[in-house]
């Protein structure tokens, strides 16, 4: 009897029949250092510190709006003037200017800015409201995903 392995070189895979594929699929290698039946395991990708860092810079700004939106005069509202000229600049000339956090995040610049100057607007308790509101939202999209899978698995569950 030829082997799978055999047959697979002479014909593609394409031409084999349903008997020779499943031989083919079902041996074992007889070399432990074939790439073609040894395929080392995915490494998982690294965190990547510059997001992390982005991140950080885009929280922190967001912070810098709501906390120092009415001071006065002094270091306070020197913050508060960084963060707004920071966020409302279109510039892609350093590497993190809001522009290019956005960009290295995945997000859209000009909906972020939108949210974040809306944010700073609001007051201490209706911004915590807003913030409650969006949580409960994505709460409920979560437990309605749940019980999605669950209500799929039971169908197939029931079909088979």
């Amino acid at each position: 009897m030829t082997s799978a392995v055999n047959l697979c070189c002479r014909q593609p895979l394409s031409r084999l029949s349903r008997e020779q594929l499943a031989a083919f699929l079902e041996t074992e290698s007889g070399n432990a250092r074939s790439a073609h039946f040894n395929v080392p395991p995915a490494e998982p990708t690294p965190p990547i510190p510059e997001k992390d860092l982005a991140l950080g810079v885009l929280k922190q700004a967001a912070y810098d709006l709501r906390r120092f939106r009415t001071a006065a005069k002094g270091a306070d509202r020197e913050v508060y003037l960084d963060a707004h000229s920071w966020i409302t600049a279109h510039d892609f000339s350093w590497p993190y200017s809001f522009m290019n956090v956005c960009k290295l995040l995945d997000l859209c610049p000009e909906v972020v800015r939108t949210e974040f100057l809306a944010d700073a607007s609001l007051g201490p308790v209706h911004y915590w409201i807003r913030r409650a509101g969006r949580l409960s939202r994505r709460l409920s999209a979560s437990v309605a995903r749940v019980f999605e899978g669950c209500r799929n698995a039971k169908e197939l569950a029931a079909s088979t």
